[in-house]
């Protein structure tokens, strides 16, 4: 019993990191813009954290570096797409290559790096409750800032009048226009604080879920992140349970291999990319479903006046 206590809470925690870094790109891809990049965003954004707390002691330090480093590449990236019009998918790899160069090179030092002892988080009386505890309340506060994120997301985007010019933005950016609001603003600060999300969630990667940094850490979350908000169909809510089903899956493989499962470990690692890649071929069989649901603009550039 304790065994599937100790399943549950690693699903969570592995499936924080994605649900944040989703969910920024949810953001983005609701004002019409798709950002490719979150691999090259989230690497950087995990050895500006690690290198924060390694300098400070810091856990703070270390968040607010990654959301730092998330919000000014993605404002690169913007400003590339949004004013100078470049290639959305294109300017997104480029990005993500970028983002796997400079960290290995810039993370060299940090290689053999270690952070401080970290601590240990339980809700009071909650946190003893036999198996609900360890599961559900020893959890490191970013796991419930998701859970709240997403709740928040929802209510911004179908409740708040910002979050409704957004959705605009994303659905017809050329009436947005005539209504006067400055589409392309909208879309750069949807842009930044997507970015910033995928930053907070590389630097949770390095700093709590992992905690060390080692080239190439993010090992593909990013793309994952990218495909949860398709198979999420653009929804906050389906998207935390898609990180939760895709953390499960990662986290399986370590509980099948602790069974003594026999199992070669390749093909086991290689479960979460099976998973998105069934997951994605399963969704594309309806396409009509997927564009009833996409925002319309979504990968399309704006030019004021034309």
């Amino acid at each position: 019993m304790e065994s599937y206590a100790l399943l549950l809470a690693a699903t969570l925690n592995a499936g924080t990191v994605l649900a944040i870094a989703a969910l920024g790109l949810l953001v983005n891809e609701k004002a019409g813009v798709v950002n490719l990049g979150a691999e090259g965003i989230m690497l950087c954004a995990a050895l500006a954290g690690f290198a924060a707390v390694v300098a400070t002691g810091s856990d703070l330090a270390g968040f607010a570096a990654g959301i730092g480093a998330g919000a000014l590449l993605a404002a690169v990236f913007g400003v590339l797409v949004i004013w100078l019009n470049t290639n959305q998918y294109a300017t997104g790899l480029a990005l993500s290559l970028f983002g796997a160069g400079f960290s290995a090179f810039a993370g060299v030092g940090y290689v053999q790096e270690k952070l401080p002892e970290r601590p240990v988080f339980s809700i009071p009386v909650l946190g003893d409750i036999p198996f609900i505890g360890p599961a559900l309340f020893r959890q490191h506060p970013m796991v419930y800032l998701a859970i709240a994120l997403t709740v928040a997301l929802v209510w911004f985007l179908w409740r708040s009048r910002p979050g409704l010019v957004l959705r605009s933005v994303g659905e017809s950016p050329e009436s947005a226009h005539a209504l006067g609001y400055h589409v392309r603003g909208i879309r750069l600060a949807a842009v930044v604080a997507g970015g910033a999300l995928c930053g907070l969630a590389g630097a949770y990667l390095a700093v709590v879920y992992t905690p060390l940094w080692v080239e190439g850490m993010v090992a593909g979350r990013g793309w994952i992140a990218l495909a949860l908000t398709t198979f999420a169909t653009w929804r906050p809510v389906r998207v935390l349970l898609g990180a939760y089903l895709f953390g499960g899956v990662t986290m399986l493989q370590f509980h099948l291999q602790g069974a003594g499962v026999e199992v070669p470990s390749q093909f086991l690692t290689m479960l979460p990319y099976v998973a998105t890649i069934a997951v994605l071929a399963l969704i594309s069989r309806n396409p009509a479903w997927i564009r009833v649901n996409m925002p319309a603009s979504l990968g399309k550039p704006f030019h004021p006046g034309s």
